[in-house]
């Protein structure tokens, strides 16, 4: 093991993964960190439950619909450290720019231009990071960077948390961001200078497929149900806080929890991927499922046993998804490829976002039977794509 870890590190393509991942550590830490205050800081400013569910489930709409776009035009004009550039500047500086906001709807237009900023860089990066695949596994490559996300994305809200904690503001909270922004630009600046042309890191052959397959399509679909029934954190946080089962300056620490289990759920589920295929994509669902219920059964200790199954939820969403489609990419359309992908997904995410607020105003219970029943919706299809992938690989 140890010596593998050396060869790996000999290696200038894992050594490109590692610096992608530190990019973005820091840009978690800035995302997550603001993330995990939105949804009490808009409802301090007078948000409803209902415009932050909306709000959230339009943020991380645009935030995938928009990632087809950038993929499109990465792949046309081969500038992906350009589109980068782009993507990561709007998703970064947006969340520092919260601590200027003077009503819930200024909020609530940055919350959205942060997603904004992630969809344009997002396709990019992942179609860079596909060329690193052949050698060490898809689901090992995109778990180790998602890992180093994680990371990040726990030690954001741990910071806010220890502002709040320190009886300062969510303003002062924000602002303090700007420090992990500026180091992500750094850290992308870096990988600019030393890894020009992350094409040339290939070895074999990453994209296996010509044409857009059924398989992929089918994966869209089985995403996008699976989306519809993931939380977002700013409802989650709302509720939680609204309710008095967690205080506010409690929410951030949650959110590091719950991402810092997911740092080790990405690195497990990334191996198993690797090895198992698509019965972990299935058995993490399952899991992920279980976490709405928990989350609503109005007890502290089922909201501790329920925040590791969220950090699962996301691992599913960014290492394995990822993973899945690096397996059904058509080449010259890795971009695009992805992008499109996560068009549907960001679909799941608006159908949900927005059934949530209409029906949490109503009754809770119908909240937890929606989203249970989305994700587990998923299941079937998932299977149905794995076999025509199967059979459209039999020589």
């Amino acid at each position: 093991m140890a010596r593998q870890a050396v060869q790996a590190m000999d290696s200038p393509a894992f050594r490109f993964v590692l610096v992608m991942g530190l990019v973005n550590l820091f840009g978690d830490m800035t995302y997550e960190g603001g993330g995990s205050i939105n949804g009490p800081f808009l409802g301090m400013l007078g948000a409803s439950a209902a415009a932050i569910s909306i709000v959230a489930g339009a943020g991380e709409f645009l935030g995938y619909s928009l990632r087809s776009v950038a993929g499109y035009v990465a792949d046309r004009t081969g500038r992906y450290w350009a589109v980068s550039f782009v993507g990561y500047t709007v998703n970064l500086l947006a969340v520092p720019a919260m601590a200027l906001a003077g009503n819930w709807q200024v909020a609530a237009a940055l919350v959205l231009a942060e997603r904004v900023g992630r969809a344009i860089r997002k396709p990019t990066v992942e179609s860079m990071l596909s060329y690193t695949t052949a050698r060490f596994g898809k689901g090992w490559v995109f778990a180790v960077n998602t890992a180093m996300d994680e990371t990040g994305a726990t030690i954001g809200p741990l910071i806010v948390a220890a502002v709040l904690f320190f009886r300062g503001s969510y303003q002062m909270a924000y602002a303090l961001l700007l420090v992990s922004s500026l180091l992500a630009l750094a850290s992308l600046t870096a990988a600019r200078i030393g890894y020009p042309v992350p094409s040339s890191l290939e070895q074999g052959r990453t994209a296996p497929e010509k044409r857009f397959t059924s398989a992929y399509w089918l994966y869209m679909a089985a995403s996008g149900f699976f989306a519809t029934g993931l939380m977002s954190y700013e409802l989650i946080s709302y509720y939680l806080t609204s309710a008095g089962i967690v205080a506010k300056a409690w929410m951030p620490v949650a959110l590091a929890f719950a991402t810092g289990f997911g740092v080790i759920a990405n690195l497990v589920l990334g191996r198993l991927f690797d090895r198992f295929g698509i019965a972990v994509v299935l058995g993490a669902v399952v899991l992920s499922a279980l976490f709405t219920p928990l989350a609503f059964a109005g007890s502290l200790t089922a909201v501790i046993v329920a925040m590791p199954l969220w950090g699962i939820g996301y691992a599913i969403q960014d290492t394995l998804f990822k993973a899945i489609i690096a397996d059904v990419l058509p080449e010259h359309k890795r971009g695009l490829a992805f992008g499109l992908f996560y068009t549907g997904y960001g679909c799941g995410w608006l159908v949900g976002g927005i059934a949530v607020g209409l029906l949490y105003a109503h009754s809770h219970a119908a909240v937890v039977a929606f989203a249970m029943a989305a994700q587990l919706a998923s299941l079937p299809l998932f299977v149905l794509a794995s076999r025509q992938q199967h059979n459209a690989q039999k020589p």
